[in-house]
């Protein structure tokens, strides 16, 4: 109990001894009160730390969804409109699309309730409420445990925790660590199932710029979808039925038309979802030097192939509209990262608290972490190499989707082999992979996998030693000659995975004993050797170097906060509500180079290229432009503002989430960072770190002006001062 005692004084007092800048930052909301309220006003905030997060009444945080389970949404109105990024509506928008109605070419608008299209499987959810729970999750514990002994004892109590109480709760409950496991939080939540999409721009809007703009300033992109939560009849979450209504909030966005004036406040209130701000100088090393290279090179030879194909095909463009942008979207956040880290001299920023800690651990009284620095050096060189030859393994391996795709059939290898007679529990199998086939083959085009194939297997071979290459390198090597491109012809010619009629066909007839047919294709084989190489060479080792870094971790995040307590620190993020601000800014990312806070309509026609799709205008678009018909929309200044930056610390997560004014009023909606600031997930540079967003009067002038849905403006508040 002392030690647990003693680490939240420790919280405490560093929440509460500290410099106070505005900027980085990504904050506990039921915490703002002791910790930002104050600065948060100073700099311009008119509202209080309850308006932003309360139990007692309705607040912000009532209106704040994690979308899916990857981005943030907000409600926007009294009926339970969801707005959230066109690309995090994109892969639901990408389903309901065929070549006959091409909603990401031409958009969706739903002009009445009845014409909403239900997505199964997507999902809201809501924060009730969050608790303290660090007592309950670290009693047992004592600091001379090894870290799986630690691990068993917190494992099992959240578990107690989170079973006990939704025992006595119809809401969910989940438990995360903060501070690398110093502090645990519990989130209690609401999860809604009906989300039907009700309206989304085409993608030369939605996604104007494409990839060469992605992570870029100065933007131009109108990234937003519109959904709906429906439930029940009497206001409880429900699988989607027609007999579902819309969900009345307790509390949704007012909307200002005022936009935005550089230096204004503002902050975004969502979901981040993975930072780490306080690794040591190795793991900075290892990801920025190391992994991001190889990574980015593999991506970048599948995002060109997919190119390749996708220009020539619209129905390709179609298929592999969405992995496209999931590949693209990190490769390009690497690359900017890396960059990004370089500029700043991180490393040897990194290296240089190192010295100062080092010193610091040696002082009276702090021995207890004085070898903590080179642990951790030990423990990072034997984790390089592995890490690199998994990277291997899932972005050139299992890039190749046939094999991935075939990997699926492992339960039902096993199902068959080791309990044939189970006919409930391998019908069972069959029909989720039938499934699974129908969804795969919608979007699968097989010239590109069997080029990504062979390319992939090429930089496998020439990148890795043999201690870690799969068994099938072999036959490539001797039988193969090493041409990768006869291999590739092999697994194509004999594998069942790529051809759709004999494969459901084969699963239609299907009988246990056939199990060998699948085993001994050559795709399966390829994922199952793969599988088996990671279990036997980098698992194991894989999970002790982690447990012993994780354990490290968690003593050097205390240890840093006692030798700066003065420091105000912030837990990374976890896929939890945080809360970050700061002021509306430009950057300057280079000499000689400004870049103003704000972007026009006029921006989208000097980047109008016929040519190329990424930066095609609608005709519809154009004409509005033509005869500045921006309606209410229009900034004071005439134009029509599209984006806005800010020095809000964002990542991962808080696509899609509200970027609000000093009043709380919605002025925008987050969908990036700023490519020099990307590294923000491993060291901030307030100079250069923004995110970017789009002003929400372009928001409602394309679902007014473009789509002639302004019926949906009715259900909304807003207000122009």
């Amino acid at each position: 109990m002392k030690i647990k005692s003693t680490i939240l004084i420790l919280l405490i007092a560093v929440f509460l001894r500290t410099t106070l800048i505005g900027g980085e930052g990504m904050w506990i909301p039921m915490l703002l009160q002791q910790m930002n309220e104050k600065e948060m006003q100073e700099m311009g905030m008119k509202i209080t730390a309850e308006d932003i997060y309360s139990i007692n009444h309705s607040s912000l945080k009532d209106a704040i969804l994690l979308f899916g389970r990857g981005c943030t949404s907000e409600i926007i109105s009294k009926d339970g409109l969801l707005l959230t990024n066109h690309h995090c509506g994109f892969g639901n928008i990408q389903k309901h699309s065929t070549v006959e109605h091409d909603y990401l070419t031409d958009g969706f608008w739903a002009m009445n309730k009845s014409e909403e299209l239900p997505n199964p499987g997507l999902t809201a959810t809501l924060l009730i409420e969050m608790k303290k729970v660090t007592d309950s999750v670290l009693a047992g514990v004592d600091e001379n445990m090894t870290m799986k002994e630690r691990q068993i004892i917190i494992k099992d109590n959240i578990q107690r925790v989170t079973t006990n109480f939704e025992k006595e709760s119809t809401y969910n409950a989940a438990i995360k660590p903060f501070f690398q496991g110093n502090a645990y939080y519990m989130m209690i939540t609401e999860v809604f199932k009906d989300i039907r999409l009700v309206g989304a721009p085409p993608s030369n809007i939605g996604k104007f710029g494409g990839d060469t703009d992605n992570w870029m300033w100065p933007r131009h992109t109108g990234d937003f979808s519109l959904f709906r939560i429906y439930v029940d009849k009497d206001g409880n979450p429900a699988e989607y039925s027609e007999d579902n209504v819309p969900y009345q909030p307790k509390y949704y966005f007012t909307i200002s038309l005022d936009g935005v004036e550089e230096n204004d406040f503002t902050f975004v209130f969502g979901y981040p979802a993975r930072t780490n701000e306080y690794l040591p100088s190795y793991a900075v090393e290892m990801i920025t030097e190391i992994e991001n290279p190889k990574k980015i090179e593999l991506r970048e030879k599948r995002l060109g192939i997919f190119n390749k194909y996708s220009s020539t095909y619209p129905k390709v463009r179609i298929q592999y509209a969405t992995k496209d942008a999931r590949v693209a979207n990190y490769w390009k956040k690497m690359i900017g990262e890396t960059g990004g880290v370089k500029r700043m001299k991180g490393i040897e920023a990194k290296q240089n608290f190192e010295k100062e800690f080092h010193d610091w651990a040696g002082s009276s009284g702090n021995n207890q972490y004085i070898n903590l620095l080179l642990e951790f050096k030990r423990l990072y060189n034997d984790l390089t190499p592995i890490n690199l030859a998994t990277d291997y393994l899932m972005e050139a391996g299992m890039a190749i989707e046939i094999v991935k795709f075939a990997n699926s059939y492992k339960k039902l290898i096993e199902l068959s082999e080791n309990d044939p007679k189970n006919d409930d529990a391998i019908n069972k199998q069959i029909a989720q992979l039938k499934n699974q086939a129908s969804e795969f083959f919608k979007d699968y085009y097989q010239p590109i996998d069997e080029e990504v194939m062979a390319v992939m297997l090429r930089l496998y071979d020439q990148n890795m030693s043999s201690e870690f290459k799969p068994e099938f390198f072999t036959a490539i090597h001797d039988k193969y000659n090493n041409n990768y491109l006869a291999y590739t012809d092999y697994v194509f010619s004999k594998s069942i995975f790529d051809k759709e009629d004999k494969l459901i066909s084969f699963l239609n007839n299907y009988k246990p004993k056939k199990y060998k047919k699948l085993q001994n294709d050559p795709a399966y084989k390829m994922a199952y050797e793969m599988e088996a190489l990671y279990k036997t060479k980098f698992e194991t080792k894989r999970i002790v170097l982690n447990n012993a870094i994780d354990s490290l971790q968690r003593i050097y995040m205390k240890a840093q906060m006692e030798m700066k307590p003065d420091t105000r620190f912030y837990p990374d993020a976890n896929f939890t509500l945080r809360v970050s601000y700061g002021k509306v800014n430009g950057y300057s990312p280079r000499d000689a180079v400004y870049y103003k806070h704000f972007t026009t309509l006029e921006g989208i026609m000097e980047k109008e290229d016929p040519d190329i799709y990424d930066y095609v205008v609608t005709d519809r678009l154009r004409e509005l432009y033509n005869n500045k018909d921006y309606g209410t929309y229009a900034d004071k200044d005439g134009t029509l503002h599209v984006g806005f930056a800010a020095s809000n610390h964002t990542t991962g997560g808080n696509s899609g989430s509200p970027v609000l004014n000093a009043e709380g009023q919605l002025i925008g909606v987050n969908f990036d960072r700023c490519w020099e600031g990307t590294m923000s997930d491993l060291m901030y540079d307030p100079e250069v770190c923004r995110n970017i967003s789009i002003d929400i009067r372009y928001f409602l002038f394309i679902v007014d002006k473009y789509a002639g849905a302004g019926y949906l403006l009715d259900e909304m508040n807003l207000i122009k001062n």
